[in-house]
């Protein structure tokens, strides 16, 4: 991360009469919460230190298009007075089915305040959760005379800051959360805003000081805060809006086609909104804050929902060395002629049986369990920026691709095959053949898929993070579950925590992951900010694992990895998921056969994670242990500048050794100079020993340690 000067700004914080008052379980965190002036507004403490300054909650409401011409419209903004307000306390410990820990607890005190407006007859309830780390909080609407359908003009939540903090961030868009993170102070956000947004330009960009969730920021004060949301079920996503002079966020919900921002029926409520704080940024990672605010699993049955570390036709198609469609033929698609007859290969189809043999065979030999196949079904041609409804049928392949015969010699290598559905975003054809496409994946032996959704939404208008397409994720992931079917949706919404409830919902990208090494990079600190930033609100499908870094050597594409070779394996640690992919090309990790072991032994799943070091934009060093053994296995991703680290070992188990192995940059090493060049030593380790190591320019350092 580049190092940042500036002032930090000072404000007053206002004395309110606090109607209530409630603690984290530790006392360090405080929610204030007052009526004032009509206004329900809250502020929150860590250590006495402010984190959120008093602060406005409210909702403005639209006018139905069938209310009486008389009818007034009525916001949910003021005119408030506190009828009731009830603490309790809640405390217990509960398993993932796959996660960091296999235990998680999940400890708060809470508030709920019932506010009472007198010009309208109607009733709100706001509900704090206040937690060792951080707070979340959500409006709750009761069934009701006065308030039964409504529709969500903007919600009007504010997060007052106490300075012009360092800001982790990317910029606020209702389509795409796949952009480069910026790091800079709060006040900075305007003018850097538009020098970000020509990175990836879209139509939807919010305003020049629109931010999205999760934010993570530093404070001149030494304290950690992260802004995000949990559970967003029947509802828009949530960016944040800064005016940069008085330091407050304003939530900004995410429109529809005709511009409202939710359609509401009572009983219902909105997702939690939450805040986490820590003068250790440590903590941030190690939170579970948002998990915790979704409801437990709702699978009864969730034996057949497994980690996947898996292989596949993908990176050669980003790169641009194959293609997705069969043929170049446009004219022959278009007049509908499905079974290709008089269509022309063009050659480079990489879904073709024996290409999709060879990475099988990759897969069997390294003990990778599936193997994605992109490409492999009819409609590429013509797939995209063209708004077609009818686009994929999901079940009709390429002459060149196999079904049966690929799944049957997957099988006999005791291999699944990984299905890939391309909706290109023409989601209403897409909800047409669902149950046809997840009947097909059962009847072929597929038991996950990546699902994406490039382009702009059909209907026509709606955006990726609207309410209405936030639903047809989760109306995806429900169906899934009835056929047993793991979910990894690309250019979805980014997640928030929903995983617990649905645990089949394995992954996600939602983010700028390793596909953008091929169209021009991220910046090295781009993976020591995704876990305190996107990560906050379940895994992603990063897709790291890249060690032919310089494109160039085998493809006609100029771009570069901008990380070292041992940065990559690293990556399998410290972006946490369920869902691995071994993203290269089978022969490339077969030309660096001796560091392509720390993928085939590193867990995907795990018992406790450990975060040794971690700096926002800096670095990240974690250990974990694998779930169901002994091993541990650690990995630190930095940015352009190195780090070292002295590692203590104190969290092995007294009385075992370990047989260590390092994967670590060598003293030349270099993401942009010298990116493969690494070292392996092996070494006996026991609890208390110290491991001494360096993180070049750009790099990190993998290590594993298995129980003798």
């Amino acid at each position: 991360m580049k190092k940042l000067a500036g002032l930090l700004l000072l404000a007053a914080i206002p004395l309110l009469v606090f109607a209530d008052e409630v603690k984290s379980p530790n006392g360090n965190i405080v929610v204030n919460f007052n009526v004032d002036g009509g206004v329900p507004t809250y502020q929150v403490t860590y250590k006495q230190k402010a984190v959120v300054k008093p602060s406005h909650l409210g909702l403005q409401l639209l006018k139905s298009k069938y209310a009486s011409a008389g009818d007034k419209e009525t916001d949910l903004m003021d005119g408030f007075t506190v009828t009731d307000a009830q603490q309790s306390s809640f405390d217990e410990t509960w398993q993932p089915v796959w996660g960091e820990n296999s235990d998680i607890r999940n400890h708060y005190n809470e508030l709920a305040v019932t506010l009472h407006q007198n010009a309208t007859d109607r009733n709100i309830i706001i509900r704090f959760r206040v937690y060792d780390d951080g707070i979340g909080f959500r409006y709750e609407f009761p069934q009701q005379k006065n308030l039964n359908y409504f529709v969500i003009k903007e919600e009007n939540t504010q997060f007052a800051m106490d300075g012009d903090h360092i800001a982790f961030w990317i910029p606020g868009d209702y389509d795409t959360q796949e952009f480069d993170y910026t790091t800079s102070r709060l006040s900075q956000i305007r003018n850097l805003s538009q020098k970000a947004w020509t990175t990836n330009a879209s139509e939807t960009f919010i305003s020049p000081t629109a931010v999205q969730t999760s934010l993570q920021m530093k404070t001149d004060n030494g304290l950690y805060i992260n802004i995000h949301e949990a559970e967003l079920v029947n509802y828009s996503l949530m960016s944040l809006v800064l005016d940069d002079k008085k330091m407050i966020f304003e939530s900004c919900l995410t429109p529809d086609a005709q511009g409202a921002k939710g359609y509401m029926q009572t009983p219902c409520q909105s997702p939690w909104r939450t805040v986490k704080v820590s003068d250790d940024a440590r903590d941030m990672l190690l939170s579970n804050l948002t998990l915790n605010l979704n409801e437990p699993c709702s699978l009864k049955d969730v034996s057949w929902i497994h980690p996947v570390k898996y292989c596949g036709v993908w990176w050669e198609m980003i790169v641009g060395k194959s293609t997705w469609n069969y043929t170049n033929d446009y004219p022959s698609v278009r007049l509908g002629v499905t079974d290709y007859t008089h269509s022309t290969p063009n050659g480079t189809h990489a879904a073709n049986n024996e290409h999709v043999k060879k990475y099988i065979d990759f897969a069997a030999k390294n003990g990778l369990s599936e193997v994605l196949v992109e490409g492999w079904n009819q409609g590429w041609e013509d797939w995209f920026g063209h708004s077609k409804d009818d686009v994929f049928d999901f079940v009709s392949p390429y002459p060149d691709f196999d079904v049966n015969g690929l799944q049957s010699y997957a099988k006999s290598k005791s291999v699944r095959l990984m299905m890939h559905h391309e909706t290109s975003s023409s989601v209403r054809n897409y909800e047409r053949h669902l149950d046809q496409a997840y009947k097909f994946m059962v009847d072929n032996g597929y038991d996950a898929v990546k699902s994406g959704y490039v382009g702009d939404i059909l209907p026509r208008g709606e955006h990726h993070y609207g309410q209405w397409m936030n639903n047809h994720y989760l109306y995806c992931i429900k169906k899934a579950a009835d056929y047993h079917i793991m979910v990894n949706a690309h250019e979805a919404v980014r997640p928030t925590g929903l995983c617990r409830t649905y645990p089949n919902m394995i992954g996600n990208e939602s983010a700028r992951g390793t596909e953008y090494e091929a169209f021009g990079g991220s910046h090295p600190d781009h993976t020591t900010i995704l876990p305190f930033t996107r990560l906050n609100g379940g895994p992603m499908d990063y897709t790291p694992g890249i060690f032919e870094t310089q494109l160039k050597t085998w493809s006609n594409n100029t771009s570069w990895v901008r990380s070292t070779l041992v940065r990559q394996l690293a990556l399998y640690v410290t972006m946490y998921s369920p869902l691995q992919m071994a993203a290269d090309l089978p022969e490339h990790y077969e030309k660096y056969a001796d560091a392509f072991q720390f993928i085939k032994d590193v867990a995907v799943d795990w018992s406790k994670s450990i975060y040794l070091e971690a700096e926002p934009g800096d670095y990240i060093t974690v250990a974990r242990k694998a779930k169901g053994t002994d091993n541990w296995f650690i990995g630190n991703t930095s940015d352009e500048n190195g780090h070292s680290s002295k590692i203590k070992l104190d969290f092995l188990d007294q009385g075992k050794r370990y047989d260590c192995t390092i994967y670590a940059d060598a003293k030349d090493a270099d993401y942009e100079k010298n990116p493969k060049a690494y070292v392996i030593t092996h070494r006996i380790v026991k609890n208390g020993d110290v491991l001494n190591l360096k993180a070049a320019h750009g790099g990190g350092f993998a290590v594993s340690l298995i129980a003798k």
